[in-house]
């Protein structure tokens, strides 16, 4: 059992991190180019910000596990095959990237109106304000945001076990649900608890120090 787990917990890992790397790489540029076409924005463009707003709605209203099957030609089109964790990496980026590009906007348009307007009055380009102005002023929003969308991330990669995703879903499903031992299954409920309980702790300690 100690093998199996300790395996699983790495191909959990090795899903969550890499699918979460390309998430928000994707979200982030996908957050601002939302805030700055928004009605309010800095460039404000109603075409660009409704198309990409209703892409964002429609990627958000998926079910995950109806989004998986989905994307499975896209799978087997990027890495050849669509069981494993290497195949869930596309079907979990593209269903986190909307959340945490719906995170970051909201956090960046929560920022001061004032604040914006002093860095317009110094003569700071968009770029600046948006990198150095309200990126700096969002990230304890945006760290919480973050912090719920990864516990989130976890359980949708324990949903892949229900096809062969691998990870400590698939532990849970082969040997707790098909096999019959029990034993599997409480360990793996218990492993992700902890798993879920250390990241919203951590996730807690950045946001109060960077609040201050």
């Amino acid at each position: 059992m100690f093998e199996e787990i300790l395996k699983a917990t790495g191909e959990t890992a090795y899903m969550v991190i890499l699918s979460t790397i390309c998430a928000l790489i994707a979200g982030i540029i996908i957050a601002i180019v939302l805030t700055l076409t928004a009605p309010d924005g800095l460039k404000p463009n109603k075409s660009v910000y409704r198309v990409l707003d209703f892409i964002v709605n429609i990627l958000r209203s998926f079910p995950f596990v109806i989004l998986m099957v989905a994307l499975f030609p896209l799978s087997k089109l990027i890495v050849g095959t669509t069981v494993g964790k290497e195949a869930m990496i596309v079907p979990l980026a593209i269903a986190t990237a909307p959340f945490i590009a719906r995170i970051i906007e909201s956090a960046l348009r929560e920022v001061d109106k004032g604040v914006i307007e002093a860095a317009k009055s110094f003569g700071a380009t968009d770029s600046q304000i948006i990198f150095k102005v309200m990126f700096k002023e969002a990230i304890p929003a945006m760290i919480s945001g973050l912090t719920l969308t990864i516990i989130s991330v976890i359980g949708y990669s324990a949903m892949a076990g229900a096809v062969a995703g691998g990870g400590l879903g698939d532990v849970a499903i082969r040997y707790g649900y098909h096999r019959y031992e029990t034993d599997y299954m409480i360990v793996t409920v218990i492993l992700l608890i902890i798993i879920v309980q250390v990241l919203q702790t951590l996730g807690n300690y950045f946001y109060k120090k960077l609040s201050k």
